[in-house]
């Protein structure tokens, strides 16, 4: 996926992993997809909204109507939880533009797959509202407000792109050959539990 399209949330500076995901839900399993999708239910729940900001996600929905979050200055800092990535995810979110990000949620995003961090060189939690259409084109490196036609340069991605399109590191690394895919590994078909000595 090199573009997407979609409504944006608009998000100030500092927002934090508690407020991505409330450490309460951490004791859900990513792994299971039942418990993956409330993860994503729960996506923002700790964000203090303005009274004219809705919520993320809507009461009694599981996913967002939002597709790119646009944020300030240090998004995702707090601590180093993988959930808070894989809860935008799993709740349908795309990608952040933010002005500069916590190096550990970066990280995550990388290493998950799961949203394309992208860093805009400029401040764009004023030039977009909550509910505005965007395009973003990870290849080109653009952010346009649909509305306006602006569009805005974003920093590059560089060897991060590559590896959140594959799906995260392993799906990157598989894919690259750096480590064998499951097909080629022998003894793949035999299950989780199974061993040489089954």
């Amino acid at each position: 996926m090199s573009t997407v399209r979609g409504r944006v949330y608009v998000v100030g500076d500092n927002i934090d992993t508690d407020q991505i995901i409330p450490a309460e839900y951490l004791n859900l399993v990513p792994t299971i997809p039942e418990e993956l999708e409330k993860l994503g239910s729960y996506a923002m729940a700790g964000l203090a909204r303005t009274p004219d900001q809705p919520p993320f996600v809507p009461r009694d929905a599981m996913k967002t109507p939002y597709t790119i979050v646009v944020g300030g200055k240090n998004f995702g800092c707090g601590s180093s939880r993988e959930h808070a990535p894989i809860a935008l995810g799993a709740a349908g979110v795309d990608a952040v533009v933010a002005e500069s990000f916590a190096r550990i949620f970066f990280r995550n995003c990388v290493a998950t797959g799961e949203l394309y961090p992208c860093e805009t060189p400029v401040r764009l939690v004023d030039a977009f509202r909550t509910n505005d259409e965007a395009v973003l084109d990870v290849d080109a490196n653009t952010l346009t407000h649909v509305a306006t036609g602006v569009v805005h340069r974003l920093r590059p991605l560089g060897d991060a792109g590559p590896v959140i399109a594959a799906g995260g590191l392993f799906a990157y690394a598989r894919q690259t050959g750096m480590i064998p895919s499951a097909a080629s590994t022998p003894g793949a078909d035999l299950g989780p539990s199974a061993g040489p000595d089954d």
